[in-house]
């Protein structure tokens, strides 16, 4: 407790040692020190002695510091640091890296904002006074600082802050790379469970093969690409949007000749609610100047690497041979480019900015994709439920019996 030095503990502590350093005897100084705190110990204003009136004290003081005040704001400093935000991923960097550089930096600020005043304490230190018996014990009101609570003593305020990482980017790839701090983490699993798609611009080069598909691989092959035009690209990009469109409708489990399909397809809502292989729901050709091109591609439940394969099959679809260039994510799930915090903008204000401009949005888009996801999981529930009563129903009936109940109902 803050300021529990009281004279009559030390007073008994006292008497028992002789703190003059010249021999005084044990009684000299227990009279001295006695006949001082028989009398009313006397504090400066600036202690509280004019709140009180009489300026004196006859019980333990208790102070209230602006400590506990200062511990509070600086906790509500770093509640605020609650939401999703993203920030944009340069090529040839980690998604480690990048979140472990933003927390370092979200600490270094944290801990450089005006940091609270070591609190004070009243203290009782006993001095020796020349006195008309010699050197006399007597106390003395002092105001000290609470060491405990010192900023060489405690450490860093601040030491850790729990930041979460999005739909991650390999080292070659760059763009939009969301990010949960404190109980956005949690917003990152409501993200990741409703299956949000994410679009890509991809980079691709005719003539080339490698054995990672990207331009900085093994050189496995080179082939002529003269013959490749914007026709026969758009041709198979065409193909390949069929294939994965009907493969998407397969894993959603949506009946389309139902209202349900026809409003989950207005909303742009159709899209499995589980798990499955990377599916391409829209591609398009932005750029074809041979040997270069360019695409956009919006996806679900890919890697990288699967959209740079896709740059490779392209290629042998064109009795040729592509790499890919380059992979830059520019939206994931309701994040763009333009809520991508560059480098130079990783501060905390920023950042703080940033989770406020998006709580709204990240509330209202999380709200309706899980709604659609209860939906869904309900609806599969109730054909389970039927078919189960149906099974049940026939449960012991022969086929023979199945067979006349037909042909009676027929």
């Amino acid at each position: 407790m803050l300021g529990t030095a009281w004279p009559l503990y030390l007073a008994r502590d006292l008497s028992s040692r002789d703190l003059t350093g010249t021999g005084a005897s044990h009684s000299a100084c227990s009279r001295g020190v006695g006949e001082r705190f028989h009398r009313r110990t006397q504090l400066p204003e600036a202690h509280g002695g004019a709140h009180w009136g009489s300026g004196v004290v006859d019980e333990p003081v208790r102070w209230r510091f602006p400590f506990a005040i200062a511990m509070a704001a600086g906790r509500a400093a770093r509640t605020r640091l609650n939401g999703l935000f993203a920030v944009y991923k340069p090529p040839g960097v980690t998604w480690i890296r990048v979140r472990d550089t933003l927390e370092t930096l979200l600490l270094k600020e944290l801990n450089s904002l005006e940091q609270p005043t070591v609190p004070q304490q009243v203290r009782f230190l006993p001095t020796t006074v020349e006195g008309n018996a010699g050197k006399e014990l007597t106390l003395t009101v002092t105001q000290v600082p609470v060491l405990a609570a010192h900023p060489l003593v405690k450490g860093p305020e601040f030491t850790h802050l729990k930041i979460g990482a999005g739909h991650r980017l390999d080292t070659k790839s760059s763009g939009v790379f969301v990010l949960g701090v404190g109980h956005g983490n949690k917003l990152l699993t409501d993200m990741y469970n409703a299956h949000l798609t994410r679009a890509y611009t991809v980079r691709g080069l005719f003539g080339k093969a490698t054995d990672d598909f990207s331009d900085t691989g093994r050189l496995i092959e080179k082939t002529t690409f003269d013959h490749i035009t914007g026709d026969k690209l758009e041709r198979i990009l065409a193909v390949i949007q069929g294939t994965n469109h009907k493969a998407l409708l397969t894993y959603s489990n949506i009946d389309l000749k139902t209202q349900e399909a026809y409003e989950l397809a207005v909303e742009g809502l159709i899209r499995p609610m589980e798990k499955t292989p990377p599916l391409i729901t829209a591609i398009r050709c932005l750029q074809f100047a041979p040997p270069e091109f360019q695409l956009e591609i919006q996806c679900l439940h890919e890697t990288q690497q699967y959209l740079r394969k896709i740059v490779h099959e392209i290629g042998l679809e064109l009795k040729s041979t592509a790499v890919c260039t380059q992979v830059r994510r520019i939206r994931d799930g309701f994040f763009t480019l333009d809520n991508a915090l560059p480098r130079t903008h990783w501060n905390l204000q920023n950042i703080r900015n940033s989770i406020k401009e998006s709580k709204i949005k990240v509330k209202v888009e999380l709200q309706r994709s899980l709604s659609h996801q209860a939906r869904s999981g309900k609806r599969h529930t109730d054909m389970d439920q039927v078919a189960e009563s149906e099974l049940h129903s026939t449960e012991g009936t022969s086929v023979s019996d199945l067979t006349q109940n037909e042909i009676t109902t027929c």
